[in-house]
């Protein structure tokens, strides 16, 4: 009996730290929305899981310590529920993140981003009016666009230079018009007009307004989902891996507890028989 509790209570302390990483990684996403991303709600399920499975981790750790049923059976019950909910929650990141990705330009170490690569609720949710207006003002204010400034003996760097930079998916739909446009480079967010050599609506919607820029492209908004879909599939892995080792627990969990529960109904029985069985003593 001592021994499963043992067992189920190492298991709970083992949950309770499997809870870190993914709040960790739900509070990651927080500050990736509120610095890049700029989708807020997002990020929430993820937080709402990490606390649960942490302060249902302590009810049975100290139902495993005081040998209290209700406990157990609260935790293995709400630990059921959220495993579910875990498996819900990586399902649906990977749904909403499954199609799109960037594409290479000739000449360009960059990718590029377009939204008709994209698909679904995601999708949809992004190109809202209303919401892309939280979302293009979150960006601006983020800065991301004005961080690329690099100077080279004191001017902008040469565009060759430029061209052979990685930039991330906001930085590449965001703070410069698409290749096809045919705009030639300043520097890293002002561009004068070429010759547009593609029919991308996002050509006329470029402004070396530092307020505007590309905010307003298709660009920007398959940039926005490129970053998210990045974000969700690292959290996501991270994701996996913690629902193999909480659903082993809770399979070990069960098995102990119900040999604890095995063990209790068999106490009295034991009991009674080695009293029987215990010889008189003899009183002179």
């Amino acid at each position: 009996m001592r021994n499963s509790n043992h067992l189920i209570g190492f298991l709970n302390f083992f949950t309770f730290l499997l809870s870190i990483p993914i709040l960790g990684g739900g509070i990651w996403l927080s500050t990736r929305a509120n610095n890049t991303d700029c989708l807020k709600f997002l990020q929430w399920p993820l937080i709402v899981i990490g606390v649960a499975i942490m302060v249902i981790s302590l009810a049975g750790f100290a139902g495993a310590c005081y040998r209290n049923t209700f406990l157990m059976w609260v935790y293995l019950f709400a630990m059921f529920f959220i495993i579910v909910a875990l498996i819900g929650f990586i399902i649906f990141a990977y749904a909403v993140t499954d199609k799109g990705s960037g594409k290479k330009v000739t000449d360009r170490t960059y990718s590029e981003y377009f939204l008709k690569d994209y698909s679904g609720w995601l999708k949809d949710r992004v190109m809202d009016d209303s919401y892309w207006s939280k979302i293009s003002s979150c960006i601006r204010d983020s800065k991301v666009c004005s961080k690329m400034g690099r100077t080279v003996g004191g001017a902008p760097e040469p565009a060759e230079t430029f061209y052979l930079r990685n930039l991330n998916p906001l930085e590449s739909g965001c703070c410069k018009p698409p290749t096809e446009c045919g705009y030639v480079y300043v520097n890293e967010t002002f561009w004068s007009p070429g010759v547009v050599t593609g029919s991308n609506p996002d050509c006329t919607k470029w402004n070396n307004d530092q307020e505007q820029l590309c905010y307003s492209c298709d660009s920007c908004k398959a940039g926005v989902l490129a970053s998210l879909k990045k974000s969700w599939r690292k959290v996501s892995v991270i994701n996996i891996i913690v629902l193999i080792i909480l659903v082993i627990a809770y399979v070990v969990g069960c098995a102990a507890f119900r040999n604890n529960r095995r063990i209790d109904n068999d106490e009295p029985y034991g009991e009674a028989r080695m009293t029987k069985e215990r010889p008189s003593r003899i009183h002179l």
